[in-house]
């Protein structure tokens, strides 16, 4: 019973600004930045594991800008290893916020011809009609691509396993 009245001096703004602060810090804590090298989302190590043959280290290139005043991104062309054919393509952009990143997610998702929903990967996914992977998570957009003549099932599940690496890693 002491106890009760020691705690009934706590003033109650006291522990409404102690609930607020502890609430807003936990999202922030879980929000990882991405790094400045958008390629090492996608190491040339993983994409070897993961496609089951050797690819060399990304070709690092500038994205362009989808629209004017949007950001510019960063192109990983991963060329495989003693083969012509099956390279990778991984592009991100890092847009100002997520409410920006969705809102370019939405309107670039009409210019791949109709999008497939994927569920479960980053905050929203979709294949495009050539198999490509577009992918959503906070402020961070990406697109992987597989140059590779193989059924699409096959190549849509190789894809969405690199990137749920990616998703993982933001």
């Amino acid at each position: 019973m002491a106890r009760l009245n020691t705690l009934s001096f706590i003033p109650p703004t006291l522990i409404a600004a102690t609930f607020l602060v502890a609430t807003c810090a936990v999202p922030s804590a879980r929000a990882a930045e991405p790094p400045a090298d958008l390629c090492s989302l996608r190491p040339a190590a993983d994409v070897s594991k993961g496609l089951g043959r050797t690819y060399d280290s990304p070709q690092k290139s500038l994205a362009p800008r989808p629209f004017a005043n949007t950001a510019t991104g960063t192109d990983c062309k991963y060329p495989p290893q003693g083969a012509t054919r099956g390279e990778l393509w991984f592009r991100a952009y890092v847009d100002p916020s997520a409410s920006v990143s969705a809102d370019l997610f939405s309107k670039l998702s009409k210019f791949y011809g109709p999008p497939t929903a994927v569920a479960g990967l980053g905050d929203e996914a979709y294949f495009d009609a050539n198999h490509a992977l577009h992918v959503r998570k906070g402020n961070v957009r990406f697109y992987i691509n597989l140059d590779l003549e193989i059924s699409a099932a096959e190549k849509e599940k190789q894809i969405k396993e690199l990137g749920n690496r990616v998703a993982g890693r933001l």
